[in-house]
């Protein structure tokens, strides 16, 4: 069962430290990880360059490839290179390299996907990292609890940092534009997949995003694929303010009434009602796995080997 696992083709989905972390556990336990990413980030480095040159922003597709690359000198030396960010007060400052290094790929050969591939090659990935679309987006989400004067008033809030970091309460979100191209590798990865991992990530910003886009989320949605969802470690962030387990769940199933999973991975800490969850997963068709996950040293961190034994033992 191990031996098939580690020649079986597995597709995670999601963005930032979240998808990092599952990738960082995958490769432990897979040879052939494809990583499809959101590319709605417009802050920092990357809303930097998406901005002056009209590219995906590369952040998140540059520590997806990170996650996946090899544990030998070669591929950790590199990984460390495009991991590292400029300091200091000029125009570089805030710059991590692997972006620069992406988007200089991108003009010399215009493709997106060929540029990933090649520092995947750099870094000895083990898998490849491809876009969630073939243009950068932007999340628009209708926010509840912003006017103190009318708690009930719906705010539109747009651009992925915004509704990250927004006090009020996520009622919907959105992409602009609305129906965006997908690139044909990812639908091509999602139905050849033997297993498909969506999560962790934040909620909305990382995770549910991957299902505004129509091919895309139609492409999860037939894949014979075993199916995993992975639930964060903290459930109350600023976008999920309040929200319980079961509540990730069920946003989820509203936005993709007929998407089903076979799996929900939970840490035992993030469980407030045992039954409730288990009814929640049911309606995703879905069973409930609970497993340690968390880092003992830093809370809310999920940890690579705990994550690996976890997906090692619901894959197999």
């Amino acid at each position: 069962m191990v031996d098939a696992l580690r020649s079986a083709k597995v597709v995670a989905l999601g963005g930032g430290h979240g998808l990092a972390a599952s990738l960082s556990a995958l490769r432990l336990v897979c040879d052939q990880v494809t990583a499809i990413v959101t590319v709605a980030d417009n802050g920092g480095s990357s809303g930097r360059l998406r901005t002056d040159y009209g590219v995906l922003p590369p952040g998140d597709l540059r520590m997806a490839l990170t996650a996946l690359c090899d544990d030998s000198e070669w591929g950790q030396t590199w990984s460390d290179v495009l991991q590292h960010r400029f300091t200091g007060e000029g125009e570089m400052s805030g710059h991590a390299l692997g972006n620069l290094l992406i988007v200089a790929l991108w003009q010399l050969h215009e493709d997106p996907v060929s540029g990933l591939d090649l520092v995947g090659r750099l870094l000895s990935t083990r898998g490849r990292v491809l876009p969630m679309a073939a243009v950068p987006l932007d999340l628009v989400a209708e926010v509840s609890g912003l006017d103190p004067a009318d708690p009930a008033a719906i705010t539109t809030v747009r651009g992925q940092v915004e509704v990250a970091g927004t006090t009020g309460l996520v009622e919907s979100i959105s992409l602009v534009p609305a129906n965006p191209p997908v690139r044909p590798e990812a639908v091509e990865a999602v139905e050849e997949a033997d297993h498909i991992i969506l999560g962790p990530g934040s909620w909305y910003t990382s995770v549910l995003t991957h299902l505004l886009v129509p091919e895309l989320r139609d492409a999860l949605t037939r894949a014979s694929a075993r199916k995993v969802l992975t639930l964060n470690l903290e459930m109350h962030t600023a976008e999920t303010r309040g929200f319980s387990a079961t509540q990730h769940l069920e946003t989820l199933h509203a936005m993709a009434p007929e998407l089903r999973f076979d799996t929900v991975l939970a840490d035992p800490s993030t469980i407030e009602e045992h039954d409730r969850l288990e009814r929640a997963c049911i309606t995703l068709g879905a069973e409930l796995a609970v497993a340690p996950l968390a880092r003992l040293d830093r809370a809310g961190e999920h940890d690579a080997l705990r994550l690996a034994a976890a997906y090692r033992d619901i894959l197999s």
